[in-house]
């Protein structure tokens, strides 16, 4: 069992950043950030695992950075100059080294003016 919590979610205006964090209760091989926006699906956004490869889905990349810390227990994931269409629930998933993914409970993350 992994425990996975999110935390960094808020309000910010149009073009501002915030920073997500997502913390593990132990290491992990890969974790991935997801979004769901309301009465969308949930699509993954950006990936990274123990070898720091990264994954970003086109919608984010050039604006989004994931990383991992060195004890693979937390992720983080930058995002500059964020817009509307980027308000949604965060999640944060996590797959240990027997392939079993743990997911958190979610942070959100809205952008208005």
């Amino acid at each position: 069992q992994v425990n996975v919590v999110e935390s960094g979610g808020g309000l910010v205006q149009p073009g501002e950043s915030l920073i997500l964090a997502c913390a593990t209760s132990r290491s992990v091989f890969a974790m991935a950030w997801y979004r769901q926006a309301p009465g969308k699906q949930r699509e993954m956004i950006a990936a990274i695992n123990t070898e720091r490869r990264t994954d970003y889905a086109d919608s984010v990349k050039g604006r989004f950075t994931i990383s991992m810390d060195s004890d693979q227990n937390t992720m983080y994931l930058q995002m500059n100059s964020l817009k509307p269409e980027d308000t949604a629930v965060y999640y944060c998933w996590a797959q240990n080294h027997l392939g079993i993914g743990f997911w958190g409970q979610g942070t959100q993350v809205t952008v208005s003016s």
